[in-house]
């Protein structure tokens, strides 16, 4: 079937032997519903392909078989069934992507972990506050691996043209994750998997002349400074299919939301 499909998710590329590398995509459909689009090789598309958030595209998809999540489907054919439609602004304080965006938003994450259970994988959610944003290095074991697996389908890449962000990508050494309460009163931590904090932190890299502590502290600023002091900062969370009803809590963070803070004007009278 044809789906018309707003982007809204990119995750950073991970690496499968099978597919070498994917990208977890999700999105909203025209009535407002989440849907995600697995598995992609999106640095394999053609250059024509190759969406961007906050773009409309158009696309023949089947449900997913191979994934129980209710929001799981994937391309009938990855290399062309993409049409590349309009983009959505940031106009008007972000008014066209708030309409999707924040149609049905979370506040209690221990709702949101009993309607993963009737399957629901997908939501927006608005913690009551952000207490912390962190960062941990992942051991040298699990680095490697990823590495063996990027550098073993290296030669058969194709990479974007130079004006792209990645122009070789690498798996990232570090975890990065934000602490939050939500309604329910619970600090919680959560895992971010983002593409734009992938692309953020390598860019840190390169200025803090590979500097990974203060590159990671730049990512800090502004994920967590700038996050909170000026944007109105909403979560995109999406459940891992390995641990979707066993985890206790089977969300990580897969996007961000933060369209800028609306004051309220003050009068003396």
């Amino acid at each position: 079937m044809k789906e018309k499909i707003l982007i809204t998710v990119k995750t950073y590329p991970n690496f499968s032997n099978k597919y070498k590398e994917l990208v977890c995509t999700a999105g909203f459909k025209e009535d407002g519903s989440w849907i995600r689009l697995y598995p992609i090789p999106f640095r394999r598309l053609d250059y024509n392909n190759q969406y961007e958030k906050w773009q409309w595209i158009e696309i023949d998809v089947v449900k997913n078989e191979k994934d129980h999540r209710i929001e799981s489907f994937r391309p009938v054919d990855i290399e062309k069934s993409f049409t590349l439609l309009e983009k959505v602004g940031t106009e008007n304080k972000w008014e066209q992507r708030k309409k999707f965006a924040l149609k049905d938003v979370y506040t209690n994450m221990e709702s949101l972990i009993e309607s993963s259970k009737g399957g629901l994988s997908l939501a927006t959610f608005k913690p009551k506050e952000i207490t912390d944003f962190i960062w941990e290095k992942i051991s040298e074991k699990d680095y490697k691996k990823k590495e063996q697996k990027l550098k073993a389908d290296e030669s058969q890449l194709s990479f974007f043209p130079p004006k792209e962000v990645f122009s070789n990508v690498k798996p990232i050494p570090y975890k990065f994750s934000y602490k939050f309460t939500s309604e329910d009163g619970k600090e919680r931590t959560l895992m971010i998997e983002d593409w734009e904090l992938g692309s953020l932190y390598w860019n840190c890299l390169k200025q803090a002349n590979q500097d990974e502590e203060t590159a990671c502290q730049k990512v800090k600023d502004k994920y967590f400074t700038e996050f909170i002091n000026k944007k109105d900062l909403y979560f995109f969370l999406g459940t891992t299919q390995k641990h979707h009803n066993i985890s206790k809590n089977p969300f990580i963070i897969i996007g961000t939301f933060y369209p800028p803070k609306i004051t309220q004007m003050s009068f003396e009278f």
